[in-house]
């Protein structure tokens, strides 16, 4: 017997033995169908469908194909923008504004490395984004496989949990888990990486590992197609048995009793109460219509920011827009609802050290930020702000309890007086085209009831914050504490799916459209009409505002007056330019009419350099 024979026979053996091995202990997770046709990505399907999920946003790629197709077979819409980080953005704005976790799917490698900004914007303003990544071949990881990177390395500090599936019974209890991770305590965004192998049917998958065309040559080969097969046989045993589907419910931490008992002492107390109320309080349980309505029965002063924004509607007897650095040193008890001590409150030094402060937060770093410097909680919650909310109006309305007359009229009074300054000033002649105040106002005067608003920019944008008055509760749509430019086309995209009914308009800085200004094709293609107005003044204003006079140059801040309403256009929107103040209502009315035949349309405002926001932070 020569001496190939007897290495074939070992190698036979020696399969058959290892085969044995695999049967016994390996082989006991499930079985393999070789003629199934089902595939990975109807799993994933089938969990999104059972988790509310409506709409998924996606920039196809190859890894990540059976999921859409999927998707799209089971009713789910897919929505594929021009650029990953929109796909982000819009799941973010999905979350916010539904209470549904907003879903993006993204392709390996690239694909995945440019939604890490959009991840981290979502993680910092606390928004439960599922992303779903494709990835290479569970045998090729490491090996030099197209877009094969260490993903988990990118995304372990971005996102609460992270997980890589490698066999396809491990799909849907993953995406359960991760659904449920989103929306408990803090949320924030997860990860979900698939390899390739896990997402494609079982024969795709053999075909693949295992080319058929030849036989396999000499007792080596033999042995690694014995390996290469019942490494696949692993990664689908069990796959298709029968799952449970069904939400696990998400645990959020609740105020406790006594502690309610202390702030509703403290405020009750109070002679100048004030409330500061963050993002934090619109998520879920409490509903946004709840909180508004028990705000109003207590009456306390209100500073609204972030997603609060809109909160108590257009108008309120209760809500502060303006002086609020004033009101906050002059405050017997300030409840920071959700509001952090970060640089938008000073890191706390706004805050009057003589003052009894009542902190709530799910976070409790994010709620004593600071507090080792600039100030001292009295009493800090750590619980859901609107249940604490609700808890105390509740109380407090038993007791006929009434902030003093004298406090609210005071700062009314200061209010009304800057917004008589901001429109003394929005008349200030410009060296060149239109003052930006006065074209706020006026899209402020011609903005529908119905409107949702979105921020993305940072001098025009900043103005905006000051004049516009959102329509309502959820109705106002911001980056957050990152100060994220790019997220307003993905941010609109996603309020106009949630809110067809609404017209969504976009608040844009020249520089930061500049971002997702092609996601007017995204718009157009899918139907989705937006609308969005640019404070063109061709400069990045809040970052000239501070250089010039410091270093006497504005390299790298100046831009060009540039035609953007042609770039609209080029992607099948509308497009306006108004440089004459004049103009302004009847340009705002023309793009209205067009938004509401179904056209995305973009308003290209020019505008003057303003010095209202001088000392604004830009660092």
């Amino acid at each position: 017997m020569d001496t190939v024979t007897v290495a074939g026979a070992a190698a036979s053996v020696l399969a058959v033995t290892l085969g044995a091995v695999y049967w016994r202990f390996i082989r006991l997770d499930g079985k393999v169908d070789p003629s199934e046709k089902k595939h990975g990505g109807q799993l994933v399907a089938e969990v999104l469908k059972a988790h509310g999920v409506p709409f998924v946003f996606t920039l196809v790629g190859g890894h990540i194909s059976p999921i859409l197709v999927a998707c799209k077979e089971i009713g789910i819409r897919v929505v594929d923008t021009r650029h990953e980080v929109t796909t982000v953005f819009a799941a973010d704005a999905v979350s916010r504004l539904s209470g549904i976790p907003g879903v993006a799917i993204v392709t390996a490698g690239p694909g995945l490395t440019n939604t890490v900004t959009a991840i981290k914007n979502a993680q910092m303003a606390e928004s439960p984004v599922i992303l779903l990544g494709g990835a290479a071949v569970t045998l090729l990881k490491g090996r030099g496989s197209l877009q094969d990177i260490d993903q988990m390395a990118l995304f372990k500090p971005l996102c609460k949990y992270c997980a890589t599936i490698t066999r396809v019974k491990d799909i849907v209890p993953t995406l359960r888990k991760a659904f449920q991770i989103a929306q408990s305590g803090v949320p924030g965004p997860v990860f979900i990486e698939f390899p390739i192998d896990t997402l494609y049917p079982f024969p795709t998958v053999l075909k693949e590992a295992i080319p058929q065309s030849k036989k396999p040559e000499g007792a080596v080969q033999q042995l690694v197609n014995w390996y290469l097969k019942h490494h696949v046989e692993s990664v689908f045993a069990g796959g298709f048995e029968q799952h449970n589907l069904t939400p696990i419910p998400p645990s959020i931490p609740m105020p406790s009793a006594s502690n309610v008992s202390a702030a509703i002492k403290l405020i009750r107390e109070a002679k100048r109460p004030v409330f500061v109320i963050g993002s934090q309080a619109v998520l879920p349980p409490v509903k946004a219509d709840d909180l508004r309505a028990a705000l109003e029965r207590l009456g306390v002063p209100c500073y609204l920011g972030g997603m609060s924004r809109g909160l108590l509607g257009k108008q309120s007897p209760i809500q502060m827009r303006q002086d609020r650095k004033d009101a906050l040193r002059e405050a017997d008890v300030v409840i920071l609802a959700g509001a952090v001590c970060d640089f938008r409150l000073s890191y706390g030094r706004v805050l009057n050290r003589k003052s009894k402060i009542i902190a709530v937060n799910r976070d409790r770093t994010a709620m004593l930020r600071n507090s080792d410097m600039f100030w001292t909680p009295t009493l800090a919650v750590a619980g859901d702000v609107g249940t604490f909310v609700m808890q105390i109006a509740t109380a407090l309305a038993g007791e006929n309890y009434k902030v003093a007359p004298e406090w609210i009229a005071k700062l009314r009074e200061r209010d009304d007086a800057k917004e008589a300054q901001n429109l003394t000033r929005a008349k200030e002649p410009m060296d060149r085209h239109m003052n930006p105040l006065q074209v706020l106002l006026d899209f402020e005067a011609a903005l529908p009831e119905n409107s949702i608003l979105v921020a993305d920019g940072g001098d025009f944008v900043g103005s905006a914050a000051y004049i516009l008055r959102p329509r309502g509760p959820l109705c106002w749509l911001d980056p957050g504490a990152f100060g994220t430019l790019g997220c307003g086309g993905g941010f609109a995209l996603g309020a106009k799916l949630v809110r067809p009914d609404m017209d969504v308009w976009i608040i844009y800085g020249d520089g930061s459209l500049g971002y997702s200004v092609a996601e007017y094709d995204t718009f157009t293609r899918h139907k989705i009409p937006v609308a969005s107005l640019i404070g063109n003044d061709a400069c990045w204003s809040q970052i000239a505002r501070e250089q010039v006079p410091m270093f006497g140059t504005d390299v790298a801040c100046a831009l060009d007056y540039t035609p953007y309403e042609t770039v609209a256009q080029g992607f099948g929107g509308v497009g306006f330019a108004v440089k004459s103040q004049g103009d302004v209502p009847a340009v705002l009315a023309a793009a209205q009419a067009a938004l509401h035949e179904g056209k995305s349309v973009l308003v290209n405002a020019l505008i003057g350099k303003s010095n209202f926001r001088q000392g604004s932070i830009s660092v």
